[in-house]
């Protein structure tokens, strides 16, 4: 006996994600200044618990580009815009120490590029292009609680998750202009949905522990 034909997925022209799991009724769009550019390795790109999707669905001005290795020339031209200063959401680490603070101009339009990878894949995206490792930092001081951990492990105590470090780096380049709410609500329901489809216990309340990324 011939077994049914397997029906594919149907899937969400506008998010990619399975019907079942699409992200666009979460997304809230969000007014902001800079814009954002996210280079995002490749293994990131379909991860069900990636959160770019949903900060791109939201975020007006959010640039995805996808690789972990590009052309000098290629990448010059997605670092830099004419009036914009580039700033990198990334810390000062040992392994790849921040380069001297740069003169800024005040008021200058920003564009904030973040490199979406784990913490080993971003350290080496980061040292195998001499442009990336020039641009000045952005760090986040001292990151809030993040929900995260409620459905992907972290392996240092300050990480968050793209979105959320994108959501706060705005925040503290833009101040009371930038409203983080909305957006950080609509993460926090989707780590419920995630946590829910894979049987995860309930999370903790935020705040209940340490912050991770």
């Amino acid at each position: 006996m011939n077994s049914p034909p397997v029906r594919p997925r149907q899937v969400c022209a506008r998010c990619l994600r399975p019907q079942a799991a699409c992200l666009c009724p979460l997304a809230r769009p969000t007014a902001h200044r800079t814009e954002v550019l996210v280079l995002q390795h490749p293994q990131e790109q379909r991860h069900v618990k990636n959160s770019v999707t949903l900060l791109r669905l939201s975020l007006a001005s959010c640039e995805l580009v996808v690789g972990d290795r590009f052309a000098p020339d290629m990448l010059q031209g997605l670092l830099h815009r004419p009036g914009r200063q580039t700033l990198l959401l990334y810390p000062d680490v040992p392994a790849a120490p921040a380069p001297p603070a740069a003169d800024t101009t005040a008021g200058m339009p920003l564009r904030l590029v973040v490199l979406d990878a784990t913490w080993r894949k971003s350290l080496r995206m980061l040292l195998e292009h001499p442009a990336l490792a020039a641009l000045p930092r952005l760090s986040l001081d001292a990151p809030a609680p993040t929900r995260y951990r409620a459905i992907r492990a972290a392996r240092r105590a300050d990480q968050v998750s793209t979105l959320e470090a994108t959501v706060h780096a705005l925040a503290m380049l833009e101040g009371p202009a930038f409203d983080a709410a909305p957006l950080l609500d609509a993460f926090g329901r989707f780590v419920e949905g995630v946590s829910a489809r894979q049987g995860h216990p309930p999370e903790a309340p935020a705040g209940s522990s340490p912050a991770t990324s």
